[in-house]
C-alpha cells in the first residue's frame, strides 16, 4: 500500500503471446478511480521508456482517493495492447 501524495513509479511490460517483449505504438497512461472513472490520461514517449517494452511513469498519488486503477496502452500490429493494475492508496501510516 502507498501513501497518498507520494510518488510512485507505475510500470508496466508490453509482451507478445509468446513471452517477447516488444515496443507498440502509441503508448499511453491512464488513471482511473476506483469506479473506473477517468483521473487523468499521458501520452508517453521514449523519455518514459526503460528498455525493449518496459515503460514507467512517475505518479504522485491523489489524496482523495483510497485507491486508483491505471492502464498502460499502445497499438502493437494494428492491434491494441494494453496493461492494467491498481495501487491502494493510505492516508497515513
Amino acid at each position: 500500500m502507498a501513501l497518498a501524495g507520494d510518488t510512485v513509479r507505475l510500470k508496466c511490460h508490453f509482451k507478445t503471446f509468446d513471452e517477447q517483449l516488444i515496443d507498440p505504438a502509441d503508448v499511453k497512461l491512464t488513471i482511473y478511480d476506483s469506479q473506473k472513472k477517468l483521473i487523468e490520461k499521458f501520452i508517453l514517449d521514449d523519455s518514459h521508456k526503460e528498455n525493449v517494452g518496459i515503460f514507467y511513469f512517475d505518479y504522485i498519488l491523489p489524496m482523495n482517493q483510497s485507491e486508483i486503477i491505471f492502464e498502460f496502452s499502445g497499438v502493437y500490429n494494428n492491434k491494441p495492447i494494453l496493461v492494467r493494475d491498481s495501487v491502494k492508496i493510505q492516508f497515513s501510516k
